[in-house]
């Protein structure tokens, strides 16, 4: 088996890294010689049960919506190589039926945590290169009923992530977007109607009849997404900025 360490001697802040596409991405630097890791999430417990053997890890608990958490990051965050701006949060219900309360709760996390992820890294790549990828959806690119507020904030991000590269592709620091589309993670567990769904048929066969919308017939897994986030991070992708990447399987054809 080859061992690629192209992120050989870098440091890479993750955001969203306790479980699913974070978590992947976490594992995948360090498999590739990653030699520093900040990894920010909520779950604490979940960045601990982390294995991540061989590097100096970072594991910050709180939440990417607060301020105060990366003013107090901003020293270990400087000199940054790669950024994965990745948390984010779900929610159902038409736009008419949301109340702003709703519509807030996941602005915070999904649009306010990503703009103030983005911006503390674009600071600490200053005067050195670097890439980051924000992590946005198909949702943002295609309308899909129920899910407004989660779909408005992953279009956001997408833009914002173009604006970023243009602002930023002069000093040597990219920045892309990915979107994927259906994908096996831990985000499904919080709707009503997902866990209705594995109560009554498994959560296997839920996320097939899921994938019923896809061309692929098949949702990817986290660490897919993670290779696609690592391609876009790395060297490979030198002359690849302001781009969003769809990993959809087809949904949105």
């Amino acid at each position: 088996m080859t061992i690629i360490n192209d992120f050989a001697g870098r440091s890479a802040l993750v955001t969203g890294a306790a479980s699913g596409i974070g978590a992947a991405c976490a594992r995948a630097l360090v498999a590739r010689g990653a030699t520093k890791l900040v990894l920010v999430d909520v779950d604490g417990a979940g960045l601990d049960a982390l294995d991540l053997p061989g590097c100096e890890v970072h594991r910050i608990t709180g939440s990417v919506a607060d301020e105060a958490l990366w003013v107090g990051l901003d020293p270990l965050l400087a000199g940054l190589d790669h950024a994965v701006v990745n948390a984010g949060i779900g929610s159902g219900g038409p736009i008419s039926a949301v109340s702003l309360a709703e519509w807030r709760r996941v602005m915070a996390v999904n649009l306010d945590g990503a703009f103030l992820t983005l911006a503390h890294s674009l600071r600490a790549m200053e005067g050195k290169a670097g890439s980051v990828v924000v992590v946005s959806s198909t949702t943002g690119l295609k309308p899909v009923p129920g899910i407004g507020p989660y779909g408005v904030s992953k279009a956001a991000v997408a833009h914002m992530a173009r604006i970023a590269a243009a602002e930023n592709a002069r000093k040597g620091i990219r920045v892309n977007a990915i979107a994927p589309g259906g994908v096996d993670t831990a985000i499904w567990e919080s709707g009503a109607d997902f866990q209705a769904s594995v109560a009554a048929i498994g959560r296997e066969a839920t996320l097939k009849a899921m994938a019923k919308t896809t061309p692929s017939g098949r949702f990817a897994s986290s660490d897919e997404i993670a290779d696609s986030i690592l391609y876009l991070l790395g060297d490979g992708a030198a002359n690849v900025t302001g781009h969003v990447l769809v990993s959809d399987g087809g949904f949105t054809l």
